[in-house]
């Protein structure tokens, strides 16, 4: 299913080698997919703050926290054949969840020319905090929008 995303949307940017390392982070709390009509169609994880994570440090700056007190949410996808089902917003309802159950603030980060993530995001109520740019490997810098959930 991610090559499926990779290929239909270009997400993630840069195809990780494993695609399985990638989708369960040394820094993973959690993780989850759904299903729909006995297929995987989502995934997202929660983790704690990596280097490269932007959100944690902005928003702990603005918290007058650490950024061990927040979770990133981080690998949402839903596969292109189950989209319009909610699913983005499910997966993501249930990330924030248990973040906060674990007395963590939501964060994330997500590339800034992926204007539909944004727009979820943006419609379940988070928060922007920056536009920032990265460099993710030599000759690549993104824009990367930074954003918090609402408290």
């Amino acid at each position: 299913m991610l090559a499926e995303v990779h290929e239909h949307d270009g997400y993630p940017v840069n195809w990780p080698d494993p695609p399985e390392a990638w989708l369960t982070p040394p820094v993973l709390v959690a993780s989850w997919v759904a299903e729909l009509h006995g297929r995987v169609a989502g995934h997202v994880v929660l983790s704690r703050s990596a280097a490269g994570d932007a959100a944690p440090g902005l928003w702990s700056a603005r918290a007058g926290t650490g950024t061990d007190a927040t979770a990133v949410v981080n690998r949402l996808f839903v596969a292109p054949w189950a989209r319009g089902h909610g699913i983005g917003a499910l997966l993501m309802a249930r990330a924030v969840t248990e973040a906060k159950n674990r007395g963590l603030h939501p964060v994330l980060d997500v590339v800034a020319s992926d204007t539909a993530a944004a727009a979820l995001y943006e419609r379940l109520g988070w928060r922007l905090l920056a536009t920032v740019e990265q460099q993710w490997a030599p000759g690549q810098k993104v824009a990367v929008r930074c954003y918090a959930a609402a408290p």
